[in-house]
């Protein structure tokens, strides 16, 4: 892996919002509904069809996981022709702090599933998430990580022995799990030659994509830009025009907004993400928060509350 790509996903963290370990018996199914956050499902016991957001469904076998990167709706159930329940519907009993175990089905249980919410330290619209296949299979990727077989692995000696501690060693391996699919899925799996992926490859172009994402409160001139990479203003900015698909300007601000958006997502103020913006004025980073995501701060904020109360 280049430098570039070897700096954005050292920078990746995950942060858990929320895991359960659910009981089904059979005829069982369950719909979850779309959320900012990506959804993580392991079939400890058992197997289950997973209805993938293009309408496709997926035979999961007992040990396999999956991988909603973006949070797409998606219905997991024993079978294409079972009518799922609302995922919220279920009873959930808190093992520990966000951690639950669920019993999904009126008594007994032929499949047990471990189920996650997580959210990326990235904003969604990162050009990296938006790369991600809406759906990522572990059995597609284990051949070319001998680590993914041993994670899923330890996840299904966990719910076998459902021994003290279990929900708490199965949340962190989930995490674990989830970033060595994302790390492989990037060295081997992707096969994207043009655009951003492309760009980020290049050891000229990845390096000025690389001080962007992990800078970017700093708000880099087209000259700054163009000497990361040893050229001229305008070889630099058409070059990079031509191969990431818009202008540098223009993707410097794209990229300050998302890294504002995830900001506010995370509680910070408006006008202290201005401020870390180096905008002299909210309402200067308003108008320009706006133009790139399509709202105001403040309303975006209000929205996207309410989104994680509703994923909680």
């Amino acid at each position: 892996m280049n430098d570039a790509l070897t700096e954005m996903l050292r920078g990746l963290r995950l942060d858990g919002v929320e895991y359960g370990r659910c009981r089904m018996a059979t005829p069982w199914a369950t719909a979850f509904p779309e959320q900012e956050a990506a959804r993580f499902h392991f079939i400890g016991v058992g197997q289950a069809k997973l209805r993938k957001p293009s309408g496709e469904w997926l035979t999961l076998k007992c040990g396999d996981a999956v991988l909603l990167p973006r949070g797409h709706a998606h219905i997991l159930g024993s079978g294409e022709d079972v009518r799922p329940a609302p995922f919220d519907r279920f009873g959930k009993k808190e093992v520990c702090q966000g951690i639950f175990d669920m019993q999904c089905a009126s008594a007994g249980g032929d499949t047990v599933a471990f189920t996650a919410s997580m959210r990326f330290n990235m904003d969604n619209l990162h050009p990296l998430l938006q790369l991600m296949p809406d759906v990522m299979l572990t059995s597609d990727l284990a051949k070319s990580d001998p680590a993914i077989p041993h994670l899923l692995e330890a996840m299904a000696r966990e719910v076998e022995l459902n021994r003290v501690g279990a929900g708490g060693i199965l949340a962190r391996l989930a995490d674990v799990l989830t970033a060595t699919l994302i790390r492989t899925w990037v060295e081997y799996g992707c096969g994207d030659s043009s655009g951003w992926l492309a760009a980020v490859r290049n050891p000229e172009l990845g390096r000025v994509l690389a001080a962007i994402h992990l800078t970017p409160e700093k708000d880099w001139s087209v000259e700054e830009l163009a000497s990361l990479m040893g050229a001229s203003r305008s070889s630099f900015a058409e070059r990079f025009t031509r191969v990431v698909g818009e202008s540098p300007a223009r993707y410097v601000v794209r990229i300050r907004m998302h890294q504002a958006r995830l900001w506010l997502r995370e509680g910070m103020r408006v006008t202290l993400a201005a401020e870390k913006l180096g905008y002299d004025s909210e309402a200067s980073f308003s108008r320009a928060f706006k133009r790139v995501i399509g709202a105001p701060p403040s309303q975006f904020r209000r929205k996207d509350t309410a989104g994680l109360e509703d994923a909680a």
